[in-house]
């Protein structure tokens, strides 16, 4: 089977946990004393129902303040495919938390309270979206059951939401589903109030979204990540490179250059727990031989020649700024991508991004907080990279402060 990553976002009560608590309960995904210590839980804070938020919102300050502040990850199964949930909080000094549940997403599922329409949360949520190139949009519509299960409500938000988002460009699809995650209504079960939408239920369509074509299989890229060397009787000359296929295809007999070196070879073997494999693709974890005896050590790059990537030390990259501190002038920072760890100064503050409008602010020399914008960068040795729309795990990276050891931001290529 394969697997599907999503993350839901939303406004503060949209009903993000609640809609993940009843895909885990309609999908038969809990076991009888998780649901037995909710609906205790529910009992103690006098709740008139099962309040299923509370599979997700695990956190003392979460449940006393009935919101999500940390990302909650879930994991479930249906015959058909396996998921990954990220619950990332909608409150706007979270920001940060939710750029980190959805960067490695398939598939965001965008709620908007169908009291409430399309709001500034919203915008914010789509524009974080469409940065981080999540290809696949469910815009789920809550609370249908507060408005009557009115379809003119249901049109109008479509309607005001397809406006906004016709400013986004990297998103290939977005489906428009009514729910009320508190009753079930089109989340597991095609719902009985709503028989003027002729759409498929929330967890059919998560089963049956095509996310195959995302990973970028034409560009060859293995960033190294160790080396081993077993040193036994057994495998007494083994030298393999283990790493992360990033994209591309390698096979046994394939023509590769190691970089930076510039140093060019052929794939000899490829090694995985279940023995030698014929081929290997992103993202699989494998040991590659070579045929000859190359100089190669984390932070290298396997590629072929045919689409080689960026080798520089000059970056241009949006970023999203986690820390309390606001960014230095010039800050110098660690910068970590792929397997490769160097120091790198914030040349120039290019712009931030007004996530309401848009529009782009320019003049400000520094980032706080869940600030979006673009900046430049000099490292000190080069990188060895792609830019994000072409490839998310080698066009992406983080940046620590060396001081504290603490990931203040994160970055996208361009």
């Amino acid at each position: 089977m394969d697997l599907l990553r999503f993350t839901t976002a939303g406004s503060v009560d949209d009903g993000k946990s609640t809609l993940i608590g009843r895909l885990l309960y309609d999908s038969k995904s809990i076991f009888e004393d998780q649901l037995e210590a909710v609906e205790e839980s529910s009992r103690k804070r006098g709740d008139e129902h099962v309040n299923l938020a509370l599979l997700t919102d695990g956190l003392k300050a979460e449940r006393e303040q009935g919101i999500t502040i940390d990302v909650a990850y879930r994991y479930f199964a249906t015959p058909k495919r396996k998921f990954i949930i990220a619950d990332t909080p909608g409150h706007i000094q979270y920001t940060r938390n939710m750029v980190t549940g959805a960067s490695t997403a398939n598939l965001a599922i965008i709620l908007i309270d169908a009291r409430k329409g399309v709001i500034e949360q919203t915008k914010r949520h789509s524009f974080i979206a469409n940065l981080l190139r999540i290809q696949h949009l469910v815009v789920a519509i809550n609370k249908m059951d507060l408005v009557d299960y009115s379809e003119q409500v249901y049109d109008q938000i479509v309607e005001d939401y397809r406006a906004m988002a016709s400013r986004l460009g990297n998103i290939v699809d977005i489906t428009f589903i009514p729910i009320s995650a508190l009753n079930g209504d089109n989340v597991v079960d095609k719902s009985q109030h709503m028989p003027w939408y002729q759409g498929p239920a929330l967890l059919y369509h998560l089963e049956h979204v095509y996310i195959g074509g995302e990973e970028n299989h034409v560009d060859a890229r293995f960033p190294v990540q160790w080396v081993i060397r077993p040193m036994s009787d057994e495998w007494h000359d083994f030298r393999g490179y283990a790493g992360r296929v990033a994209g591309g295809v390698f096979k046994p007999g394939d023509r590769v250059t190691v970089l930076p070196s510039g140093f060019s070879t052929r794939v000899k073997a490829i090694h995985s727990p279940d023995g030698e494999k014929e081929e290997a693709y992103a993202p699989q974890s494998v040991c590659i031989t070579l045929e000859d005896e190359i100089d190669i050590s984390r932070g290298d790059m396997l590629v072929k020649d045919n689409n080689p990537p960026e080798v520089t030390q000059d970056i241009e990259a949006m970023i999203c700024w986690f820390s309390s501190k606001p960014m230095p002038h010039r800050a110098k920072l660690i910068i970590r991508h792929t397997t490769r760890e160097t120091k790198a100064v914030v040349q120039e503050v290019k712009y931030h991004v007004d996530i309401n409008t848009l529009h782009k602010v320019e003049g400000l020399e520094t980032f706080a907080m869940n600030d979006i914008g673009r900046i430049s960068l000099r490292t000190a040795v080069p990188l060895i990279h792609d830019s994000y729309s072409r490839n998310r795990q080698t066009g992406s990276f983080i940046l620590i402060d060396p001081g504290t050891n603490e990931t203040v931001g994160a970055g996208m290529i361009v």
